[in-house]
């Protein structure tokens, strides 16, 4: 063994995360779905051209809007 080796560790966590793949097997695929329907999801390109067309366009600076009037 080395000098500058050291003893081989695992954290507590790292432990914990690895007995919950062992005990299902399925479970990343499963965190993979529900970030998938949370974050990713499906873009209708018609509904999206619709909100692009009915945009408002702002002026400049809005917080002055009736200055001087």
């Amino acid at each position: 063994m080395s000098f500058f080796q050291r003893p081989h560790y695992t954290s507590d966590i790292t432990r914990l995360l690895e007995a919950l793949h062992h005990a299902d097997p399925t479970l990343e695929q499963r965190q993979r779905e529900g970030r998938a329907r949370l974050w990713e999801p499906e873009i209708d390109p018609a509904l999206q051209k619709e909100l692009q067309a009915a945009r408002v366009p702002q002026r400049a600076y809005v917080y002055y809007d009736n200055f001087g009037a």
